[in-house]
């Protein structure tokens, strides 16, 4: 199942050029940036890791913004220690001038949803309490944000809601930026019911990994895939959100739904969602040097440091 997957992707979004693989990229300090990472433990006995960036010219009497960045790949692809990650991470992290956390979550089908989410709120509390050198050394806490593409998005949003419940001591979550986010819904939206054929046939994928990557969903209209129908929604965790959609994607009108969805339910935060037309889903990170993928980098940059 996991191999149709793989060529379902590649002919559905020609951008990925090859199949995700499960390469390992060694941390480094990047010559192209001057970004330094390092690969650190969290819970060795759920091979929960992480890459820890530093952007150059780090200095511990100047704190900068954490971000805890979650990965995507539809909850089934992709690592926090691939080529695609690590070049993206490597670029916003010099951009943005923070200090990056890249979790590196365990997958579905063999840890289907929620184990994503725990091991990303394992990840999170894990940074706050301050086991690592260059976090303490480095990092304002009061500062933190989180970020994700797709099925990261995804992740970001539901973690989000949970500093919201859950109130933990030990970091400030000021904001969230959310690239291409993985939501659905049981009821098509916007561009969902396009006749367009690959518009047609990229929903139906979507739609079905659901069931994939959680066996146990009840339908699509569960809080944690359709923030939409989550009565607790006004509760997100933090101040202000980023939103970008992609205008050749079949996920965009999710993004703009969300953007809706919280401007109206009560949440005391402020959003904004930006759409980049003739791009396609998670451009960014495919190409963050491309014009569309720097400009992209540079918002989110101002994003976290304004």
């Amino acid at each position: 199942m996991a191999d149709q997957l793989l060529h379902t992707l590649l002919d559905l979004f020609p951008t990925l050029k090859t199949l995700p693989t499960e390469d390992f990229v060694p941390p480094s300090l990047d010559p192209a940036t001057g970004v330094q990472s390092k690969d650190v433990e969290i819970a060795a006995e759920i091979n929960l890791s992480a890459r820890i960036y530093l952007p150059p010219n780090a200095d511990p009497t100047k704190k900068l913004p954490l971000l805890v960045y979650y990965h995507g790949g539809g909850f089934v692809f992709e690592s926090a220690f691939s080529p695609l990650y690590y070049k993206h991470l490597n670029l916003l992290v010099a951009q943005s001038n923070v200090v990056a956390v890249s979790v590196n979550y365990r997958l579905a089908p063999d840890f289907p949803i929620p184990i994503a989410f725990e091991d990303s709120w394992r990840a999170l509390k894990w940074t706050a309490e301050g086991e690592d050198e260059w976090i303490n050394e480095f990092a304002d806490l009061k500062r933190v944000y989180l970020g994700g593409d797709s099925a990261g998005g995804n992740i970001a949003h539901n973690i989000a809601m949970r500093v919201g419940s859950e109130n933990p001591e030990g970091f400030n979550l000021q904001g969230m930026f959310l690239n291409c986010p993985y939501f659905g819904g049981v009821d098509p939206i916007g561009c969902e019911t396009a006749e367009e054929l690959k518009l047609k046939k990229r929903t139906e994928f979507f739609q079905n990994l659901w069931g994939f990557v959680c066996p146990s969903l009840r339908d699509r209209d569960e809080g944690w895939v359709n923030p939409g129908k989550d009565p607790k929604i006004s509760g997100l965790g933090c101040a202000k959100v980023l939103v970008y959609v992609a205008g050749n994607d079949s996920l965009k009108a999710r993004g703009w739904y969300y953007k809706e969805v919280l401007s109206n339910c009560g949440w005391k935060g402020e959003i904004e969602c930006i759409e980049v037309a003739g791009e396609d889903h998670v451009f960014s990170v495919f190409a963050p040097d491309n014009q569309p993928g720097i400009d992209m980098i540079k918002k989110v940059a101002s994003f976290i440091n304004h």
